[in-house]
């Protein structure tokens, strides 16, 4: 295989010989196996660089600039670019925080690949959120502060370096720390099969009396932490790697449109609905929205959903079979139901279903 360029732009021929890439890669792969190659090629192509900026050795690619390559990524491997968002979030927190340890010792390893972070987080903001406590706590301690609690959601915990994990002080404020994963006190379980994207081999994080100390606080503590270091949930990237979905799904009908007629008409749509979508979504990432990003994440949504069904249809019974790139895409389709989903965005895809109309 060829050395992958590296990226500098989305807009490069660079981009899409590292799609190409992946693509191969994906659909040869087992599916639950976690894909250290496919991150390789990202590594290789100067991928990690995007999101840091220059002092931390990155590229600083403005909002637009990621959004696009995000779509184009997704288009090729979500699995691949799923574990890149909670990597990312990872390093961007990171990088943000007035610790200067954090870029003195991690700097080289985020923007090379050498290093993989990941991040628990998901607690503080879609998941767990009835419980009666937090799920993960923090009590001040002699050093700093004792985790207690696990995290429902943790991407490729087993194989990270390093996890910026959130959690909940005794007086209701929260902190973001930089875990070892193999410190005292730390379990990872192995992480569940799920209906799609098991390669990411996302699952339960533990702390049982884990220290930490001072020199290892990423922010905090503070109210409401994620609006300061990171936003919510529902960001752009997550209705990126939808529309990037939904591009492989209409990809695929209009292929099998060129040798069959009924299909066309159902092709050239979706395509109108998708660059539509895509050119919203870039616009807001350039700041000058038309619609809010919660809309855009429930159109994101649905077309995911549409695509990747009208390309089952296309398909047959071949993409009934598991191993068929448009079966996994339907499965894959249905993970946007609940990644990170913001009340409003949950209300909108309910709405669709039932064919009501939204009150949000």
């Amino acid at each position: 295989m060829n050395r992958l360029e590296r990226i500098t732009s989305p807009d490069t021929p660079a981009l899409h010989a590292l799609c190409d890439a992946l693509r191969r890669e994906s659909d040869r792969a087992d599916e639950s196996a976690w894909p250290e190659a496919r991150l390789r090629l990202l590594a290789e192509a100067g991928v990690f660089e995007w999101f840091l900026s220059q002092p931390w050795g990155g590229q600083g690619w403005q909002e637009p600039a990621i959004t696009q390559g995000m779509i184009a990524l997704g288009a090729s491997c979500l699995t691949t670019t799923f574990v890149l968002t909670q990597r990312t979030a990872a390093c961007v927190r990171l990088a943000a925080s007035t610790n200067a340890r954090f870029r003195r010792d991690f700097a080289g390893g985020l923007c090379d690949g050498s290093m993989f972070p990941t991040v628990a987080i998901s607690h503080l903001t879609t998941s767990r959120q009835h419980v009666a406590k937090p799920a993960m706590q923090a009590s001040a301690s002699a050093h700093g502060f004792r985790l207690e609690g696990y995290s429902a959601w943790v991407t490729g915990a087993i194989h990270a370096d390093l996890i910026v994990v959130g959690a909940v002080t005794d007086d209701d404020r929260q902190i973001l720390v930089a875990l070892n994963p193999r410190s005292p006190g730390v379990m990872i379980p192995p992480a569940e099969r799920l209906l799609a994207l098991s390669g990411s081999q996302t699952g339960r994080l533990e702390c049982h009396g884990v220290e930490i100390s001072e020199p290892d606080i990423v922010a905090g503590p503070m109210p409401e932490i994620m609006k300061h270091f990171g936003g919510g949930a529902g960001g752009l990237q997550t209705s990126a790697l939808a529309v990037g979905l939904a591009d492989a799904g209409i990809a695929y009908l209009e292929h099998e449109a060129e040798r069959r007629e009924p299909l066309r008409e159902v092709a050239v749509a979706l395509r109108h609905h998708w660059r539509s979508l895509r050119d919203d979504l870039l616009r807001t990432a350039g700041g000058a929205p038309q619609c809010s990003r919660e809309d855009l994440r429930g159109r994101a949504n649905s077309l995911a959903l549409r695509a990747t069904q009208a390309a089952m249809v296309a398909a047959k019974g071949a993409g009934f079979v598991a191993a068929h790139p448009v079966g996994r895409w339907c499965r894959e389709a249905l993970f946007f139901l609940v990644w990170s989903c913001p009340q409003a965005v949950l209300a909108a895809n309910l709405c669709e279903l039932a064919m009501l109309e939204s009150t949000e």
